[in-house]
Parts: C-alpha cells; sequence; structure tokens
C-alpha cells in the first residue's frame, strides 16, 4: 500500500519541511538552477527524508550557495549541517542536516552522478510544489487545532448551562431561609 501525501506529511515533522523549504529559497536566492526536492520513500531510505539538489554555474557560486544555506539555517532556527564536505573543491557540496542532506552540484557533475535518476523511488518536488503542500498541511493543521478548540468550548459551555438553568428556575417558595425570613419581616411591618 503506497502512503498518501496526507499520510508523508503526519510522518514527517513540520520543522523539517520549514527547513528544507527554507535552504530551497536561499537556492533560488542565489540563483540556484534546477533546484529539486526529493521527497524520499521511507522504505527505500533509512537516511533521510528529503535531498535538496541544485546545480550553481561555476565552483564560487556553489560556495556561495552552501555558505548562505549554513548561515540561514544557523541564525534563524539554530540548526547546524551535521557534516559538510566538498566545501574546498566547491564541485559537489553536500550538507548533511540529517533529516535532509542538501547537495550543490557544477552542473556538469549533476549530470555525471545523476542523483535523481539513482532515487527513482524519491517523488520529485519543484520548490513551488513543496512550499504549496506545507502551506496545505499548515491550513489543515489549523483548521484541526481550532475545531479542538471550538469543541472544547462547546464542552464548557454545555457542562455550565445546566447550573445557570436551575438557578434561573428557582421560584419564589424555594427561596433560601434567610431570604425567606426577611421577606416576613418586611410583611409584619406593613
Amino acid at each position: 500500500m503506497n502512503p498518501t501525501p496526507a499520510h508523508e506529511q503526519s510522518r514527517i515533522p513540520q520543522q523539517t519541511r520549514i527547513l528544507v523549504q527554507t535552504a530551497a529559497a536561499v537556492c533560488e536566492e542565489k540563483k540556484g538552477e534546477n533546484t529539486r526536492i526529493l521527497e524520499l520513500d521511507p522504505v527505500d531510505s533509512g537516511l533521510s527524508d528529503f535531498f535538496l539538489v541544485t546545480s550553481a554555474l561555476n565552483d564560487r557560486q556553489a560556495i556561495a550557495i552552501a555558505d548562505e544555506i549554513e548561515l540561514r539555517l544557523k541564525r534563524d532556527f539554530g540548526v547546524y549541517a551535521h557534516s559538510v564536505e566538498g566545501r574546498r573543491q566547491g564541485e559537489w557540496i553536500l550538507l548533511d542536516y540529517v533529516d535532509f542532506v542538501v547537495h550543490v552540484f557544477l552542473a556538469e557533475r549533476r549530470a555525471f552522478y545523476d542523483i535523481e535518476r539513482l532515487r527513482k523511488s524519491a517523488r520529485p518536488l519543484t520548490p513551488a510544489e513543496f512550499d504549496e503542500e506545507l502551506k496545505a498541511a499548515l491550513k489543515e493543521k489549523t483548521r484541526a487545532a481550532r475545531g479542538k478548540r471550538a469543541a472544547r468550548s462547546a464542552d464548557r459551555a454545555a457542562k455550565r448551562a445546566p447550573i445557570k438553568k436551575s438557578a434561573a428556575k428557582k421560584s419564589p417558595a424555594q427561596k433560601s431561609p434567610v431570604k425567606k425570613a426577611a421577606a416576613k419581616k418586611t410583611v409584619r411591618k406593613k
């Protein structure tokens, strides 16, 4: 049985998806070409949940993309790469964040290694498609949270309602003894 995208989204923590989205945005900002997010099949890959693959025109651009990804994830989320490989040559830079791995290739090296072909079971996404899925997941999570909150407040209101009704239905004969005595005194004085 193949898992549905909704099942996949519940399997992968939201924080990981946000980190991948941020790294993909950096690739786009730094003019990375043909940026793809590969959502790896959990059965096939025990390594990580995502591969982010992008191409650079030269080694300086590849290093700049990798540096900016590291800086942004460190500054915004306090997340550091577990391992960094290939920074000196700049032909293939690998940033391992455990839950996802970023591959920054020179265009020739990317064509040679063809990492997308090696992971045929992975679901390829563009950053825009990934962004739309993330927004949809966040909307669904918000709806579910609001629904739970509304249900709790309705339960609380239902519990309070019988108490208010019973207090309002008391007849004058059911008044407390103190009020009865005060009512008798005012009647006698007249």
